[in-house]
This record gives C-alpha cells, sequence and structure tokens, in this order.
C-alpha cells in the first residue's frame, strides 16, 4: 500500500514509537504521585511540554494537554465561550466538524463564507463583530485543501476588538510555521497523530492571561484544566513528535500536482491560487464521481482521501468545497492526496500513473454528461 492521506493520519515516526516504548516499559508511576516513580512520570511530562511549547514558541505553563485536536478544539470553545448562548462566537465556513459542532450547539454565532480561493476576507471577520462577541475562531490551515488562513490580519482585527482569537491548527502543525506569537492566536489547537505522533494525545495553547473554564472536573491535573491522569506515554510521543526534523515535500506535492495536469484530461486543482500547506493537493476530475476513483486506486494499492463522508449509504459532498462555491457534482469529483513521510518520487510516479489509468477506465464507463459511481 502507497500512503497519500498523511492529513487523515500519519504513521508514528520510528523515534516517537521508541521514545513511546520507554515510557509504557519505565514510567507507570502516577504524575501526580510524589515518591520516586509518579516524579519520574512527571519529569517526563513536563520535558514533553517543553517540546511542544518549542513547536509553537510559547511558555510550556501555556500548553494543556488533550486527548486530541477534538477535545482541544471543544475546550477552546466552551472554555472561553461557554456552553450557552450568552456570548456571540464568529467562525468561519471552512472549519472542521470539531469547531462548527460546538459553535453551533451552544447557539449564537455566525458562520463567515468563504471565497473561491478557499481563503477568509478578514474584513468579513470584522463585519462580523458585535458587542456582545467573545470568541472568534478561524482554522490556520485547512484540512481538505490546504489554503492558509491570514491569521495575522484576523488577529490584529481581534485585539483591536478586544475578543480572543482561537485557531485550529491540527493540519498547520509541523508544516508551516506555528509560531503562536507571530500568530497573534491566543488559542491554538494541535494533535499528534496530524505529525508522526501518536492518537490520543493533542495539545492546546491558551496565552497566559486567557480566562478558560475546564471541562471535566475530578482533579487539578493541567493546572485545573483538565482533570484526569495523563496519558504518560503518549505524551512522551506527542513530545517527541513534535521535536523532530522534517524534509520539505512540497516537491513531492508540486511533481503530484504536474503530473496529474499532464496527464489527466481536465484536471484542476482546488484552491491552486492561495498559499498552502506544502503537502495538500486538492484535485478535481470533472466527470468523474470521487468514490468511484478512490475505490479504482485502492484497489491499485494507493491510500487517497475523496473529501467527501459516506452515511448511512448517502454520499455527502465536502461541506468546504460547496462553501467554496463548487457545484455538489464539482465536490464530488475532487480528491486529496496528502504527502508526508515515507512517500518518494517514485511512489508519486506511480500514483500519477495510477489515477490516468483509473480515470481512463471510469470515463469509458461514465454515461453520457454523468459521473461514474460504483458504490451500490
Amino acid at each position: 500500500m502507497y500512503y497519500f492521506d498523511h492529513n487523515a493520519s500519519t504513521p508514528l515516526a520510528p523515534e516517537v514509537l521508541a521514545a513511546m516504548e520507554r515510557a509504557q516499559r519505565e514510567l507507570f508511576g502516577n504524575p501526580s504521585s510524589i515518591h520516586a516513580a509518579g516524579q519520574a512520570a512527571r519529569k517526563a511530562v513536563e520535558a514533553a511540554r517543553a517540546q511542544v511549547a518549542g513547536l509553537l514558541r510559547c511558555d510550556p505553563k501555556e500548553v494543556i494537554f488533550t486527548s486530541g485536536g477534538t477535545e482541544a478544539d471543544n475546550l477552546a470553545i466552551f472554555g472561553v465561550a461557554g456552553h450557552g448562548p450568552d456570548g456571540h462566537v464568529v467562525t468561519t465556513a471552512l472549519e472542521h466538524p470539531a469547531v462548527l459542532e460546538p459553535v453551533r450547539a451552544r447557539g449564537n454565532f455566525t458562520v463567515i463564507p468563504v471565497g473561491s480561493d478557499g481563503v477568509v476576507d478578514p474584513d468579513e471577520i470584522r463585519r462580523a463583530l458585535r458587542p456582545d462577541t467573545v470568541l472568534i475562531s478561524v482554522m490556520h490551515a485547512n484540512n481538505e485543501t490546504g489554503a492558509i488562513q491570514p491569521l495575522g490580519e484576523i488577529a490584529a482585527i481581534a485585539r483591536e476588538a478586544g475578543v480572543p482569537l482561537h485557531s485550529d491548527g491540527v493540519q498547520a502543525a509541523t508544516k508551516i510555521t506555528t509560531d503562536v506569537g507571530e500568530l497573534g492566536v491566543d488559542l491554538y489547537s494541535i494533535t499528534g497523530h496530524k505529525f508522526n505522533g501518536p492518537k490520543g494525545a493533542g495539545a492546546l495553547y491558551v496565552r497566559d492571561g486567557v480566562k478558560l473554564s475546564s471541562l471535566q472536573m475530578g482533579g487539578r491535573h493541567e493546572r485545573n484544566h483538565r482533570a484526569g491522569t495523563e496519558n504518560v506515554a503518549a505524551i512522551v510521543g506527542l513530545g517527541e513528535a513534535a521535536s523532530l526534523q522534517r524534509k520539505d515535500v512540497a516537491p513531492l506535492r508540486d511533481r503530484l500536482e504536474a503530473g496529474l495536469l499532464a496527464r489527466v484530461p481536465d484536471a484542476v486543482v482546488n484552491t491552486a491560487s492561495a498559499a498552502r500547506t506544502p503537502n495538500t493537493s486538492s484535485m478535481r476530475f470533472p466527470g468523474l464521481d470521487s468514490e468511484a476513483l478512490l475505490i479504482a486506486l485502492d484497489l491499485a494499492g494507493f491510500a487517497v482521501s475523496a473529501g467527501a463522508a459516506c452515511s448511512s449509504g448517502a454520499v455527502k459532498p465536502s461541506h468546504v468545497l460547496t462553501a467554496m462555491g463548487l457545484s455538489m457534482a464539482e465536490a464530488r469529483s475532487s480528491i486529496r492526496f496528502s504527502v508526508g513521510l515515507g512517500n518518494t518520487e517514485e511512489q508519486v510516479d506511480l500514483l500519477i500513473a495510477a489515477v490516468e489509468a483509473a480515470s481512463a477506465r471510469l470515463r469509458k464507463l461514465a454515461p453520457a454528461g454523468g459521473l461514474v459511481n460504483l458504490l451500490p
């Protein structure tokens, strides 16, 4: 299997696996215990906190460990804005459900539209602010298109209005700069399994001075922000992943796009004009159904993402792509490729050939003017 779905999840880096195995064997004490075994675990947790802080360029005391990006997003939204509709929240149509669903659940919100390039206009954020606005939440880089949002401009607007700014940085961490001071954000979410760390370990940066209520009660862990005994091995793995040196994968992404544009008729790069994360390509293949192409590629030994979700047998086009103005048919003909650890030029060339062959075969099966869909 050739893996080109790193935005969904990534393989554990060998260094991360080794660090976690050591932690599982040796750091069995409770980090809250005062004896030597407990303090050894505490030392490892705090070392990992410093590693994550190094990635985010912040003070370690501003890092709260969570179970992942979803919890970090929920903690930021409910922790700042509360669970009820008192206080207005501004977010965007591009957000991950981990942001959109809690925002909708609490009520009293505005969802900002997005341009055809997949980028939010900061002036739209400014116009959406109200006297009762208590939080702005804008993702750093989109999980489907890789489009990078103008956080610096949005942060300036937020500071001027005195409103905290949260950003879901899950797809940005280790791919582009995540210096939270430079970005100007007040809260920032990450998760380890998107950058060769373990599943079940993430973090939320909370700028010193930002008031944040806990979602969990039952202990004074994580400086009273998240009750519960820490998952030491996973946290150690997260810290190790945050500190790894990474190669530039942009040449692989560019090679893939150039090859597909040259060899697959009518292929289009979604958000080609936008600044994007260096590993992500959302491509549209008019006349083809993404699910059918995904299945064909899977059978050929390639893991990619359709950018659509199946629920009870119903195909739902990506809300991100339709928010950008793509039609339902255009959204359903889009595939996301995301490169990462282990991918090579040879694998990219094999993928280009596989997409070319699969698309040609599927077009022969397509009804006139319609999409091929091999799903029952």
